[in-house]
């Protein structure tokens, strides 16, 4: 489903735009600035993560986006510049795919993981990056440009602390409950009702027929509901989430370097933006480990993006972590690092 701006603008032809993008596993967001960073057009398509929906359907959908956004922003030629952020884009050979088939959506095309766009709300884009939706990243980057992550694995090998995460701990809660395996929890009621499900044998039917990982992260609600009711094995599960989302990002600003040893802080996600007291949980235990700074709630990156975008060409690549565990990064060169 797309969603542009009810009203479309319109433009003279002599006005520069700018496009940003954030194509992550559940829906692709563009929207369009113009030279001030004013927002004049917005669009929404599916999912843009390569990593699941393949090639050709991550292309489709980030087109799609932004050539709606550019419609209701009534520009009449391409944007002067564009930064473009898709989920799953980490190898060197993702990169090589990827950006060839992006490059004429603008003059300039800044292609990176959708992990680095809430970097563009923090002063001079240093920190670290902490995201949260149907997966889960943190990535950071200090004032040398040296970048880092830590998460980012996908749904089957890591993801913790994401909504897939918290939603799949949810099932198999549920489960166990109906088994009588597990302590009683009100998520098997929550997530049968959720689904208009009767029984719990329901269940196999929906999750072995081609489900989605974004239709099981989106339990994150019922167990977040749960939660604030009290249900101690819906709290167990958004405890352990948290914990994990702070360790992702004390792992990364342990491995760079911050000017009084304080470090900025992007939160971004649906689950970081939407939930209030998961969010305060994270920020307690990171406090704990750390000093933070400057703490930015990041609700649409892809307007951060679109006006970052205005200044692309001062945007600088990453160099080299002092890490021996930092995994491969692909820069705005296509460049791999570690």
């Amino acid at each position: 489903m797309i969603e542009s701006t009810p009203q479309k603008h319109t433009a003279t032809r002599d006005e520069e735009f700018y496009l940003g993008v954030d194509g992550g596993g559940s829906k692709t967001l563009a929207i369009v600035v113009d030279r001030h960073g004013r927002e004049r057009g917005r669009a929404l398509a599916g999912s843009a993560n390569y990593a699941s929906v393949g090639q050709e359907e991550a292309i489709h959908q980030v087109q799609l986006a932004a050539e709606r956004a550019l419609q209701a922003a009534g520009a009449e030629s391409r944007p002067r510049a564009a930064w473009i952020g898709l989920a799953g884009l980490d190898r060197l050979a993702d990169h090589a795919v990827l950006s060839p088939p992006l490059a004429t959506l603008a003059d300039q095309v800044h292609v990176t993981n959708d992990a680095e766009l809430p970097l563009a709300a923090l002063e001079q884009a240093v920190g670290v990056v902490l995201i949260a939706g149907t997966g889960s990243i943190a990535l950071g980057r200090d004032a040398c440009g040296r970048v880092c992550r830590a998460g980012g694995w996908g749904y089957l090998l890591g993801d913790e602390g994401s909504g897939y995460d918290i939603g799949r701990q949810a099932l198999q809660a549920a489960t166990r409950a109906a088994d009588g395996r597990g302590p009683h929890t009100s998520l098997l009621p929550r997530i049968l009702a959720y689904w208009g499900l009767e029984r719990a044998e329901d269940l196999i039917g929906v999750v072995y027929h081609g489900l989605e990982t974004a239709a099981v992260a989106r339990l994150a609600t019922c167990v977040f509901a749960a939660a604030r009711e009290g249900d101690l094995v819906a709290r167990r599960i958004v405890g352990n989430a948290a914990t994990e989302l702070a360790l992702a990002a004390l792992v990364v600003s342990n491995q760079l370097e911050f000017s009084d040893n304080v470090v900025p802080l992007a939160l971004a996600g649906s689950l970081l933006v939407r939930e209030a007291p998961f969010r305060a949980q994270i920020l307690r235990r990171l406090r704990a480990r750390r000093r933070l700074g400057q703490v930015v709630i990041v609700e649409e990156p892809a307007l951060s993006a679109a006006k970052a975008a205005i200044h692309l060409e001062s945007v600088r690549a990453p160099q080299r972590s002092s890490s021996p565990q930092s995994r491969p990064y692909v820069s705005d060169e296509g460049r791999e690092r570690r």
